[in-house]
């Protein structure tokens, strides 16, 4: 899945990369550098959302 950059992409597109990205979410130290950049933000995205599921406090 490699795409140029600095290549025009549609909201669709886009949508599907960030789905990607979140079915096949990968540790960031194990991420393929040659992935989409949108791919990249949405795995930074799912980090910040597992951390902060780890710091949201149950209540009963």
């Amino acid at each position: 899945m490699v795409t140029s950059p600095t290549t025009e992409m549609d909201f669709i597109e886009e949508l599907k990369l960030r789905r990607w990205a979140r079915e096949n979410y990968v540790p960031q130290l194990k991420r393929d550098g040659s992935w989409h950049p949108v791919i990249h933000d949405e795995m930074v995205r799912k980090d910040y959302d597992l951390r902060a599921d780890k710091n949201t406090v149950a209540v009963a």
